[in-house]
Formats: C-alpha cells, structure tokens, sequence
C-alpha cells in the first residue's frame, strides 16, 4: 500500500496530523542491534516544529514511545512499533477548511480520490506524518553501522530562493550544519537565509528552496539495475517527501549543458581502490554505486499555507476565498534537512540487506 516503503527493512507510517498520535511499524530489522528510545528521540529532535523562530510554533515534545520489538536495549528480529503522540492539536484553527479547499494542498484530490478527508491539518498529506520515517531511520543507521560501517548521510540547505550557499559535499560536517537554525553548511549565509525568511513570513507568505545531500564512504555495488536503480529509488523516496518538486543527482539538470567528452568520469586507480576522477555521475552509474560520494539535491516549493486570502472554491464547487490560519513554516527546509537524511537511510538500508541476502557480502 503506499504507507508501505522498502523490500527487506520495510516501513508503514501511520496516524494524522491532529489526531491522537503518529507513528511507524518496522518490518524485517535484524536481532541484537542496540537501539533506545534516546537514540530515536535525537533525530525527531532535528525535525520537530517549534525548535527556533523560523519554524512553525506548534509545540509539540514529539516524544517517541517504542510499543515492540525492543527488549532491555536490543531489537528482538521482531517487527518495531514506535508512537508519537500528538499533544497540541488545535483542530478549531481549521474549521473553515472544512468546506473550502486551501489553494495547493491536498485537500481536493483527497476528496476526488476517497470521498472523504481528514480536514483538520490536513491528514496524512500533513508533513507530521514524516515523524514515522525520521523514527524508522534511526533504527536504519544501527542496521547501516552494522553492515557498511563507516556510511554517512549528511543533508544541509542549499539555497532558499536565490540564496545559495557554498558548501563541499566532501567535508561538511554534522556540527557545522548543526550550528545554525537554518541548517545551511555556509556561516557567510546563516543571517542572510534567517533575514530572508522572517522578511518573507512578516509579509504573509512563504518560500522555497533546495537541500543538498551526500552519502559519503558507501561502498561500490550496492543498488539494483532496471526499475529498482539507487538514484531511482532516492528519487522516489525524496519525492514523497511533502512540498517537494524537483530531483537531481550529480551534474543533474546543469549536465545538459555539456558535451559527452566533458561529462564523462574517467577511472583511475588509487592503490586497490577504483576511482573516477570527477564525480558528474554523483557516486551511482547503471543504477549501482561506484564507491564514489553520492551526492543529490531536493527542490522544496514555498509552504501552500500563507497568512493571506486567496481565491479558491468550496466542497460545493462555489467560489470564495480564504486566508490561511494555524501555525505554519514560512520555510519548510531546515526542517526537511533531518527528511532528507531519514528518506536515504532508508532506501540504503533496504539496498544494503538486499546485496547482503543476495551476495552474502556487501
């Protein structure tokens, strides 16, 4: 179903955005790996609402529970529940959604598909639904680490609208990401990112832009040819995130631009070690990693909920307008960083039990 993700490490989000709670259930995580309430509430840490004054004020703890699987610290082989609760449900704030449809959201295809729809806050097309995949996730990094030590998935703001920060995939740090509220790996555009953003949602409105991402130290080989290729499979991960619009890996849509001979990555060897000595193919060629960094990027839109009237039409078809209420982000990419994060380490857990149970190695 497509609450459903992966093949071996397999995941299903559950819950809604102002109902009593949202969580996972974990299918297919190996027995005996250390795994505690704590190390899960770090990440949903990173993504929760109210953690600065550029995001939502919705305040919400997000404290995770794990209801199965784990028993005295260690995963038991047995499926994972994990509930967060829901605590600062204001579903009033969104009483006139009940009969008109907020420009850009789901809320009419939801009613074209189902004939029904959770009104309030928007359901499971609510972006709190994400706490389940940032859970999961954690659990992931323990399978990771216990396969391919060594693996790490970095994300960090790119751009927000014509802001670009100037970050080196190969050197960029958790700590400096983690320094600044934005979550951007550029100091120089910490405050003009922080500006843009207030400047924006003192006006009623919303913005966009890109996070970056790399896996770094992945060895070559893991992936799949055809329909399940790595960066098809990242891709699909990252388009489910909400408010996404756009996926490119390596020299993505700039490639276009240049001629086969320029694009190329030729190898070379680097003692035993097989290498390319650019990286235009972003770490994955014929669907399969090269043991190079896997480098990608995610385009975010402006938030669809602003502080300003819009037209739009009602249940009924009617015309009308409506202006957006509840608390909401002006900018939703230093909360997607830890998304971002989450959504690789998903797929590259499933990938990398899937070469396991195929080859015995990876």
């Amino acid at each position: 179903m497509s609450s459903t993700l992966g093949n071996i490490f397999k995941i299903s989000t559950w819950g809604e955005s102002h109902g009593i709670g949202v969580g996972v259930n974990i299918d297919g995580c190996p027995p005996l790996l250390d795994i505690t309430e704590e190390d899960i509430q770090r990440e949903l840490d990173r993504r929760r609402p109210g953690q600065s004054d550029i995001v939502t004020p919705r305040k919400e703890g997000d404290v995770c529970e794990i209801l199965s699987g784990v028993f005295e610290g260690k995963t038991l082989g047995s499926p994972i529940g994990i509930l967060v609760r829901n605590k600062d449900q204001r579903p009033s704030s969104y009483t006139e959604m009940k009969d008109k449809y907020r420009p850009s959201h789901a809320d009419y295809t939801y009613d074209a598909k189902y004939g029904i729809r959770a009104w309030h806050g928007g359901g499971r097309a609510s972006a709190r639904e994400t706490i389940g995949r940032v859970a999961a996730a954690a659990v992931a990094q323990k399978v990771i680490q216990s396969i391919a030590p060594g693996i790490e998935v970095l994300a960090w703001v790119k751009s927000i609208q014509h802001l670009n920060a100037d970050v080196d995939p190969d050197t960029i740090t958790f700590e400096e990401i983690e320094s600044n509220i934005v979550r951007t790996g550029d100091a120089k555009m910490v405050d003009p990112m922080i500006d843009l953003i207030k400047e924006v949602r003192s006006d009623g409105n919303s913005i966009g832009g890109v996070v970056e991402c790399v896996i770094r130290n992945c060895p070559a080989g893991i992936g799949a040819p055809v329909f399940d290729k790595l960066e098809a499979e990242l891709a699909k991960a990252m388009m489910s995130i909400p408010a996404t619009k756009g996926f490119e890996i390596g020299s993505g849509f700039g490639g276009t631009l240049l001629t086969g001979r320029d694009h190329n990555d030729h190898f070379y060897m680097e003692g035993d070690k097989v290498r390319t000595k650019t990286n235009r193919s972003g770490g994955i060629q014929g669907g399969i990693s090269n043991g190079e960094n896997i480098i990608f990027r995610v385009a975010f839109k402006p938030t669809a909920t602003i502080m300003s009237e819009q037209p739009t039409i009602t249940e009924d078809h009617e015309e009308t307008k409506l202006k957006g209420r509840g608390r909401h982000d002006a900018c939703v990419l230093p909360r997607a960083v830890p998304m971002v994060e989450a959504m690789a380490n998903l797929i590259l857990c499933d990938h990398l039990m899937r070469q396991r149970a195929q080859t015995g190695d990876v």
